[in-house]
């Protein structure tokens, strides 16, 4: 029985572990991140991060980041790495899907725009039904 209750327990260690690496940024740090948009085919976040400020573990689909301002991140990964990038002001930055951990290691502000694709394969969005704000 105690081998059961050690199983378990384990099992529900995992679970919460995996979960936790898989976690939507919007829902795990709302401080730094907003929706902008959402509809079939992408979300659109605003990220803003004070200089020295971290966030936690989170996952991103396929996605393409804007800085509004030049910028310095740190991305530490789920499996320990990390990396530094330098962002200039309103670049395009392709992102494959990922886990991570940004902070701010800049002077100042990082203030960005974040556009998730939602479709598993790029090409095969399906286009939302209304369209609104567009002539």
């Amino acid at each position: 029985m105690k081998a059961y209750k050690a199983l378990s327990l384990i099992q529900l260690v995992l679970l919460w572990s995996g979960a936790a690496f898989t976690q939507d940024p919007v829902k795990v740090d709302p401080q730094h991140y907003k929706v902008v948009l959402e509809n079939t085919s992408v979300r659109v976040l605003r990220i803003s991060y004070a200089p020295g400020a971290k966030s936690v573990m989170h996952q991103h689909p396929e996605s393409i980041a804007i800085p509004l301002s030049d910028s310095k991140v740190r991305f530490h990964m789920a499996g320990g790495k990390s990396e530094e990038n330098s962002m200039a002001s309103e670049s395009a930055i392709y992102s494959p899907a990922g886990t991570h951990s940004p902070e701010n290691i800049g002077a100042g502000p990082v203030d960005a725009i974040l556009v998730e694709f939602k479709s598993p394969k790029p090409g095969t969005a399906t286009l939302p039904p209304a369209r609104d704000n567009l002539t």
